[in-house]
């Protein structure tokens, strides 16, 4: 046993003194040195990047912002929107791809000062070897992507779309990504490969539906009489509208109640707007002539023929403030 104890003691003195004599090789002094002055270094090429990153994006922002002061200038009214749109577009795209770069010498001025030769490795790799080997295919794709975007204005900042059952706002487009912001303040991003059909609500006009629900007794003349009158007072009133309305008539809902409707052509992004204005001024129109309408949707079914009008199925009664 004392042996055993011997031998344990005797390993762990020579170890402990071949320990003690490879620390000695080492210049403490000089290596101290060495760490304290690359993190100095990092350090400061950190806070001169950081300083660099700001000052650019401060000036990018006062050069668009002067553009966008020209193009207001001289493009008509009908275009300020548009030029607007395009102009956001592009400095969000440029505002992007700075940081990317900053970015990217950043990198390369850190690496540089910890002593890695990044030049050599991507000159004897190649840009395009050392994006592969860094499992970099998705980030060159969504670059692509975006370029291909932007230089055929599928879309712009401010625009409606829809991008893969996305319905939203654009609020950015950028090297990699675009955003998307829904109605109900949702941001979506949406890596730019990943695009494959966009929806733009905003280069056409809208054409939106106001269904009044009536019963199956109400005097159908009378309801679109008073529509059509409604129609007058507030014709020049909505500059959203581009078309006077076209009352269809009576129509069955996907509920199976029944509705007057009035289709109404509108710039795009104001048709909620438009429909809200309009059906509350039927509403009121048609209250004040006494019209009685629906409290709750009446299903009425559609007969397929007089044989069987009576054994016809009716719908489930839904939401009567669907629409």
């Amino acid at each position: 046993m004392n042996s055993i104890i011997e031998t344990i003691n005797t390993a762990a003195a020579v170890t402990q003194q071949q320990l003690t004599n490879f620390l000695a090789k080492f210049d403490w002094d000089q290596l101290i040195g060495v760490l304290l002055s690359k993190i100095i270094s990092i350090v400061l090429i950190s806070i001169l990047f950081l300083i660099i990153a700001q000052g650019g994006r401060h000036l990018i922002a006062r050069v668009f912002q002067k553009n966008q002061q020209k193009l207001a200038a001289k493009n008509p009214q009908t275009t300020i929107v548009k030029s607007k749109r395009r102009n956001q577009t592009f400095y969000s795209l440029v505002e992007n791809a700075y940081y990317y770069l900053v970015v990217f010498f950043w990198l390369y001025s850190i690496l540089s000062i910890i002593g890695i030769p990044v030049g050599t490795l991507i000159a004897g790799a190649g840009i395009f070897s050392l994006a592969v080997g860094l499992g970099a295919q998705g980030f060159v794709s969504d670059i692509v992507s975006g370029f291909f975007i932007i230089s055929e204005q599928q879309l712009a900042v401010g625009e409606h779309v829809i991008i893969n059952n996305i319905d939203g706002t654009v609020s950015a487009v950028g090297l990699r990504t675009t955003q998307i912001k829904t109605d109900n303040g949702t941001l979506n991003f949406i890596p730019n490969r990943n695009i494959t059909t966009i929806a733009n609500l905003s280069r056409s006009s809208i054409q939106t539906s106001i269904n009044v629900r009536i019963t199956p007794e109400t005097n159908l003349k009378a309801v679109e009489k008073i529509i059509q009158q409604t129609n007058e007072k507030l014709k020049g009133q909505q500059a959203a509208v581009l078309e006077q309305p076209v009352i269809l008539g009576p129509v069955y809902l996907n509920d199976g109640s029944l509705a007057i409707q009035t289709n109404v052509t509108t710039k795009s992004g104001t048709e909620s707007l438009v429909q809200a204005t309009y059906l509350a001024a039927y509403l009121e129109a048609l209250t004040q002539a006494g019209i009685e309408l629906p409290l709750s949707p009446q299903s009425v079914p559609v007969p397929a023929s007089p044989s069987n009008v009576a054994n016809q199925p009716q719908a489930p009664t839904t939401n009567p403030l669907k629409h």
